[in-house]
This record gives structure tokens, C-alpha cells and sequence, in this order.
């Protein structure tokens, strides 16, 4: 039954004591040692070739003279950083022209109705049809230099990738805008950038722009609606004084009035993309075409050997193209003649999408990644179930850290397979970003879908990234090194105590994928980018020995939630603060959560009128600060009052701590100015919010 070598290997006794030492397993002990026996016996089997690291793991990126700090990746050859790939791909419209040549005119962008399979355009059609799009465009009295700026309002669809080729096709800016904005910030961003017109998926975001004129002069002119305009919404636009046209007429007016393609230079704008920020308005960030290309590149350069791109490989869009992480992935299919498959726009039918289109390449965010996380363990329900899990993770994450990837193990067979089905079975690439995600969720995740799974960081005033892990490297906790299109260095934080001496302080970065700054804007510009040209992106970061860099803190306190949005939580603080019941109140978020929490100290003097008056009850301070109806009816006017200032859903508390005791110098929560010290007051209440979390998660 058993070899003597493998008994050797597992130090169980001589096959002449087998018989009696089995008579003292237990049947779960049986089962654990067949398990590591079959697994043995195919892996010796089948065991791949270990595929070689991209750079010496223990050294990933070096120190440059001068006395800065400043560091680069070892990949970067040289002093000067990555611009480019492809001699031929130098811009966006360049890379869309080789990813047809690649592709050989094959199936470019696909679409689905529910329940039936993708239908997909060629990279011709895409040409034939951007150009048109792009010729209406100049012939409504759009051109580089005279009213550049086109607004894309909408989900992911084949016809907003169009739109942004169109623009680039004859050197015109796109500026995307997105429902979380809200409609004044969108109407802000139409203003401000001076847009006469508009491209739309639905009525709704019609109406959306229209509301925006309200009697006054407004800067939209036209509008296309990707489908056909209804007889009532043609009407509105009349009295507006705005055009309205189908998207199909666009290109009708466009084929019948052709222009020759008026390329852009890399330096040229691209896109505008507006940030929705923490306070005041929505900043415009300006990105140029060599932003794009160097941030694209410096991935391929990256990947290239490891995790090439072709014709063959598929990417499912669903992360919003307004948001500079999605349109660097699709710069990646565009360039290499890649397909784009669109998801339906119904986030709840995105794993129907996957199971269909069975994607290699997939880009997501923690927050998914924490759903699949939990489906996972939430189903193995037993303890044998979940010692399984853990135990065939941890041989597929030995396989890792030997530098074999693969999905095609006796773990994957009995294990993961299902896992894999999950995303279509034939992803190859994972991709990560636009917040933190936790070590467990990564590590575990990265050995059962088998893949290429790296992890990002950056912001969109640096592209999307600007470092990232590398292939061969599958320790979690950290963000990679520098990209090879950027320079990194950390710069003092005194008030906060992080040195850059001490390898920690505020996250700088210089490099061709910085942005140009923000759209009328110089004020913030210049508090962004110093004279020097470097971007200070406001986050705290560590060096790790081996030249990772490690995200710890935000120097501000403003942080990310799980599925990206920052939280200004002062500004929330303030609007609480109206609530008659609350005399202080702490908010809380944690990037690995996707909501806020709170902890809140009742207000001793009005509490007991509060309650009396809103829920009929009396009683003494301590006994009213325990009661579960109080600590509800709290919740409930907080939320009430920011709804009524204008708070977003995310930026509302979802679950409160009731706290007797008020914030003071004395307990070392407040600053002798009476200031709330954050940092104090987190490692205070970690346990309450622990299990505030831990009580939602359930």
C-alpha cells in the first residue's frame, strides 16, 4: 500500500508494523495520510519546472547616491526610467493601431445579453467605427486646439472604449464622469472643464446633465446617447438648447464627413481625471499620453517573460473605466491585440459574466477579493473540511515560494478546481489594487487560483501605480518595489515620528507616469508636486530589507475603505456632532472593511431629556449608555443627520460603540489643544472595534 521510502519520508514505523499502526488511526488521520499520500505520489509525478524569479528577491530595488533616500528597481536599466516598450507604441492611439496588427484583425470588444454568449467587434470595425465617431466630433467644431474635452458618462461598454479611441484618434481629451461623484460635483466637472459634450449609456445620465443647467448658461451643447433617445427626453433637450443624438447617427454624420487621423504626440493630454477627493470640489487630474504608456510599460517590462499578453488572452471589464486602475489594464490588452469582454453592468451577475467569457486576465479590488474569501471558508463547514483547506493551501503556497505556479496539482484537482470554475478556469493573470488587502486573504487566494497575482499601489496622480510585486516574489504584507518607470523615495514626517533615516516617512514619486497637474488648479497642483517634481501622495510607507516598499499609515487622516473611496472622517465627526445625544464622537474606518463604525460618547447633560423626549425612557447616564434601544436610537439620528448634510452611503457609520467616559488630555485621547489624537484613540478602542466588525461580518 505504502513504499518504504514514503514511510521514511513521513517517519511512521517499518511496513511490518503497518498493520497494528493503522488499527490506531483514527479514521480522519487515515483519510489526512491518504491525502498526503496521493498528493506525493502525483506530485512526484507531474511536478513542473520551477520558473526563476524576475530579480534577486532579496535585493528588489537599490539605493541611489545623493543622500535622499531616493530608490529605483533593480529592473530599471540605467538612469533613465522606462518610457516605453514598443518603438511603434509610444501613445494610446499607437498602441490601439500594433494591437490591431497583433491581433490580426481579430475580435477586439465583447458584449452580452443576459443569458446568451459574447458577441464581439474586430479591430477593424473599432477603426472604422472611432474614426467615424471621432470625424462628428471635428466636425461639431471639436479639435485639439479648440474645445478638446469629450465627457464619457457611463458604465463599461464596448462604446465607451470607442469613445476614448475616438478622442485619441484625433488628439481629444477624454474626461470620464461617474455616478459616485454625485450630481454637483458633476455638474462642477462640466463646468470646469468646459465640456460641450456628452456621451451617455442611458437617459437617466441625461437627465442627470441636464438637471445641471437649471435656468442658467451652461457649457454642454450635445449630447449622444449611446441608445435611441426617447420622444420626451428629444423634447427636453430642445427646450434646453441642447442637441441630442444616438451614438449610430454620430457615426452616420461622421462617415459621411470623414477626417484623416490627427494623432497625438506622447506629451499630449489624453485624459482628464477627476478625483473624487475627501473635501471641497472634485480635482481634475491630467494625464498625457506618456503617463499612460510609461505606467503600461513598466508592467510588460515587469511581466513580460513570466506573464506575456497576446491575441489569445481575454480580460473581463467590470472596475469603473472611469477609474485610471481599468483603463492601464485595457491599455495592456490594447497594445498586445488583447480582447476586452465587458461585464452585463449588473455587479450581481458578474460570476454568470466570468463563467461565460472564461477570462485570462482579471483585475479586481480587495473587497472582492474578501467576498470570495469568505464564500470559500463560509462552505467548508466542518473541521475536517477546513483543516483540508488549510492544509492543500499550504502545500500550493510551498509550490509558490519554489517558483512553481500552476493550477493543475492534486490540490488543484480535489480542492481549488471549483474555486477556479468560479472565475471560467482560465485565468492566468490577477491584479490587485485601489486599496489594501489583507496578507491572509492574498496569500490564500494567490495558491488557490494558481496564477500570476500581484498587488499594486499608487494613485491616480501617478498613473495608477507606482510600485508593484514581482514575479516569483509571493510573500504577502507588502507593495513590491518601485515601478521601472519611477523613482521612490520617503521624506520626513516629524510630527508622526517617521524618518526617513529610519527608512519611513511620507511616499514621494518622480517619473515619466506623474501627472501634469490639476485642471486650473495650481494651488493644489503645488501642493501636490514640489518644485523639485516630486508627488507626495499623503500615505506613510516603509522600506522592507529587501527593498519592498510597505504601506503603514496615512499622513493625513484620511484613509481608504476596502473598495477604494477615501473617508475625511473629521468632516463626519462635525455633522454627528449635531446630534443632540452626542457630545464626542470618533470615526473609524479600516481599509480591509468596506464601512465605518464609530465610537460615541453620549452627551451626560441632554441625554436623558433626548431619550425621555425621542423613545419615552428615563433612567440613570450609565444605565441608559447600556441600553440596546438608546444605542439604536443614536445610531439612527446620526445617520439621519448625515443624510441630511449630504453624506454618501460609505461615508455614513454603519454600527456604533457606546462609550461613558469623555475624551480628555488626562486619558491621553485629546492634544492640549483639545485635538483628537487619532492614532491614540485607534489602539484605544481596538478591541470595541474589532468586535463591531467582527459582529457585521457574521
Amino acid at each position: 500500500m505504502f513504499s518504504q521510502e514514503f514511510l521514511q519520508k513521513l517517519r511512521l514505523p517499518d511496513l511490518e508494523d503497518m498493520g497494528q499502526y493503522i488499527k490506531a488511526l483514527s479514521a480522519p488521520t487515515l483519510i489526512s495520510v491518504g491525502m498526503v499520500a496521493a498528493a506525493t505520489t502525483y506530485y512526484m509525478a507531474t511536478r513542473p519546472t520551477a520558473q526563476p524569479p524576475v530579480c534577486d528577491l532579496n535585493m528588489q530595488s537599490v539605493e541611489l547616491p545623493g543622500g535622499e533616500f531616493v530608490r529605483r528597481s533593480v529592473l530599471q536599466r540605467g538612469d533613465k526610467p522606462v518610457t516605453y516598450v514598443y518603438d511603434d507604441a509610444r501613445t494610446m492611439y499607437e498602441f490601439f493601431l500594433r494591437g490591431a496588427r497583433q491581433s490580426n484583425n481579430g475580435p477586439f470588444l465583447g458584449s452580452r445579453k443576459p443569458n446568451q454568449p459574447y458577441e464581439w467587434i474586430s479591430y477593424g470595425e473599432g477603426i472604422e467605427r472611432t474614426q467615424n465617431l471621432g470625424s462628428a466630433f471635428l466636425h461639431m467644431g471639436h479639435s485639439k486646439t479648440s474645445d478638446p474635452h469629450i465627457g464619457i458618462f457611463a458604465q463599461n461598454r464596448p462604446e465607451w472604449t470607442l469613445t476614448e479611441l475616438a478622442c485619441y484618434t484625433y488628439s481629444l481629451v477624454a474626461v470620464p464622469l461617474y455616478d459616485t461623484l454625485g450630481s454637483e460635483a458633476i455638474h462642477y466637472i462640466l463646468d470646469k472643464a468646459c465640456i460641450s459634450t456628452v456621451v451617455c449609456d442611458v437617459e437617466e445620465k441625461v437627465h442627470i446633465v441636464l438637471d445641471g443647467a437649471n435656468g442658467k448658461q451652461q457649457s454642454v451643447k450635445t449630447i449622444v446617447l449611446m441608445g435611441t433617445p426617447s420622444t420626451e427626453l428629444v423634447d427636453r433637450c430642445q427646450k434646453a438648447g441642447v442637441d441630442i443624438f444616438s451614438l449610430q447617427a454620430m457615426e452616420e454624420i461622421g462617415k459621411a464627413h470623414r477626417q484623416t487621423p490627427s494623432p497625438p504626440r506622447p506629451d499630449d493630454l489624453a485624459v482628464i481625471c477627476f478625483t473624487s477627493g475627501t473635501t471641497g470640489c472634485p480635482k481634475g487630474a491630467m494625464l498625457t499620453h506618456g503617463n499612460i504608456v510609461s505606467n503600461t510599460s513598466a508592467f510588460i517590462k515587469i511581466t513580460e517573460d513570466h506573464c506575456p499578453i497576446g491575441p489569445s488572452d481575454v480580460h473581463i471589464s467590470f472596475l469603473p473605466l472611469a477609474h485610471m486602475f481599468e483603463r492601464v489594464v485595457q491599455g495592456l490588452m490594447l497594445v498586445n491585440g488583447g480582447r476586452i469582454g465587458f461585464f452585463q453592468g449588473d455587479i450581481r451577475l458578474l460570476m454568470d459574466d466570468l463563467a461565460t467569457l472564461k477570462p485570462t486576465v482579471f483585475p479586481l479590488v480587495p473587497r472582492l477579493l474578501n467576498r470570495m474569501y469568505d464564500k470559500v471558508f463560509g462552505q467548508a463547514n466542518t473541521p475536517m473540511k477546513r483543516w483540508l483547506l488549510s492544509f492543500a493551501h499550504r502545500q500550493k503556497e510551498g509550490d509558490m515560494q519554489r517558483g512553481i505556479v500552476r493550477r493543475n496539482s492534486i490540490w488543484d484537482q480535489l480542492i481549488f478546481r471549483k474555486v477556479q470554475a468560479s472565475v471560467g478556469g482560465r485565468v492566468r493573470l490577477m491584479l490587485t489594487g485601489a486599496a489594501p488587502v489583507s496578507p491572509t486573504v492574498l496569500s490564500f487566494l494567490r495558491a488557490a487560483f494558481g496564477c500570476q497575482f500581484y498587488e499594486g499601489y499608487g494613485q491616480t496622480e501617478c498613473t495608477a501605480a507606482c510600485t508593484m510585486t514581482v514575479p516569483g516574489d509571493w510573500t504577502a504584507g507588502h507593495v513590491g518595489p518601485p515601478l521601472p518607470c519611477n523613482s521612490v523615495k520617503l521624506v520626513d514626517v516629524e510630527e508622526m515620528n517617521y524618518l526617513a533615516v529610519n527608512g519611513e516617512g511620507e511616499v514621494c514619486v518622480k517619473g515619466p507616469n506623474v501627472f501634469q497637474g490639476y485642471l486650473k488648479d495650481p494651488e493644489r497642483t503645488s501642493e501636490a508636486i514640489d518644485a523639485d517634481g516630486w508627488l507626495h501622495t499623503g500615505d506613510i510607507g516603509m522600506w522592507l530589507p529587501n527593498g519592498c516598499l510597505k504601506i503603514v499609515d496615512r499622513k493625513k487622516h484620511i484613509f481608504k475603505l476596502a473598495q477604494g473611496e477615501y473617508i475625511a472622517p473629521e468632516k463626519i465627526e462635525n455633522i454627528y456632532l449635531r446630534s443632540e445625544s452626542v457630545a464626542q464622537v470618533f470615526v473609524h474606518g479600516d481599509s480591509l472593511q468596506a464601512c465605518l463604525v464609530a465610537v460615541v460618547v453620549p452627551d451626560p447633560d441632554f441625554l436623558s431629556t433626548w431619550t425621555k423626549k425621542t423613545l419615552g425612557l428615563e433612567g440613570s447616564f450609565n444605565d441608559l449608555c447600556i441600553n440596546q434601544e438608546v444605542k439604536a436610537a443614536i445610531l439612527t439620528d446620526m445617520v439621519q443627520l448625515g443624510k441630511a448634510a449630504g453624506l454618501k452611503s460609505f461615508e455614513q457609520v454603519k454600527a456604533i460603540y457606546i462609550h461613558k467616559e469623555q475624551f480628555s488630555v488626562n486619558n491621553g485621547l485629546l492634544t492640549p489643544t483639545l485635538k483628537a489624537k487619532r492614532n491614540e484613540m485607534r489602539l484605544f478602542f481596538k478591541p470595541q472595534i474589532e468586535e463591531l466588525y467582527a459582529k457585521m461580518n457574521k
